[in-house]
């Protein structure tokens, strides 16, 4: 993966790990994530696909996979705190 590529994903991990402190006891929504990421969803999507990949989100869609919402895992909370802690 090249450089480029991990640095946007892991502008997705901080934006979701700034809304998981801010806001600990509600999940992230898709559309948050998107607007505190500045990224639009179809880019978004594809960038969430690669971070459940690495296991470090979970990705909960509803039915219609418009809307959904957005979980860092155990691993992505360990990475967030030595990124970001």
């Amino acid at each position: 993966m090249d450089e480029e590529v991990m640095a946007a994903l892991v502008g997705v991990l901080e934006a979701l790990w700034r809304i998981n402190a801010e806001w600990p006891d509600k999940p992230c929504t898709l559309a948050k994530l998107s607007k505190q990421s500045e990224r639009p969803m179809s880019v978004l999507r594809r960038q969430l696909t690669m971070l459940v990949d690495a296991g470090w989100i979970e990705l909960r869609l509803e039915e219609g996979g418009v809307a959904g919402t957005v979980l860092l895992t155990e691993s992505g909370r360990q990475l967030g705190r030595e990124l970001f802690a």
